[in-house]
């Protein structure tokens, strides 16, 4: 599954998920790491339900700090999904900011309805298995792991 968004180029902001076994790979691209991360974010709720289904009347801050964006990004994505389960919430928006190792993010979404998102899986959690950060070229930045589903 990929979101590409109405007018996709080289640099926009997109996320899509790729198979690995019978687990799930997020991956985010952006113009910014940041950009990157929170398009990570929207390909984690993805795996669950569509984003554009998810309301985004409650904000949650997320702070992580890690001694490289890899191991930012894996803290980043388990960050959520701790959110998602000790809160019982979904989210279908990101707003992250990175500065140094710190990761100051805020996740926009709602309280979990059963019957109207019908979640597809639990995730478990972000692994390290293909996790990746970086400029893959000049203004596009990719943030990738697999999900344990």
């Amino acid at each position: 599954m990929t979101n590409t968004g109405e007018n996709p180029t080289t640099n926009s902001a997109r996320w899509e998920h790729f198979q690995h076994g019978a687990d799930i790979g997020v991956r985010g691209f952006g113009p910014s790491l940041a950009s990157a991360f929170e398009q990570a974010g929207l390909a984690l709720s993805a795996v669950l339900v569509d984003p554009d289904a998810i309301k985004r009347n409650e904000t949650v801050e997320i702070e992580v700090e890690a001694p490289n964006s890899d191991l930012l990004l894996y803290d980043w994505l388990n960050a959520i999904i701790y959110e998602m389960g000790t809160r019982d919430m979904i989210f279908g928006a990101y707003d992250v900011s990175i500065s140094g190792n710190k990761l100051v993010g805020r996740a926009h979404g709602e309280s979990v309805d059963r019957e109207r998102h019908q979640p597809a899986v639990e995730i478990k959690g972000a692994t390290m298995t293909e996790l990746a950060t970086g400029e893959i070229r000049p203004g596009e930045w990719r943030a990738q792991c697999v999900v344990d589903v």
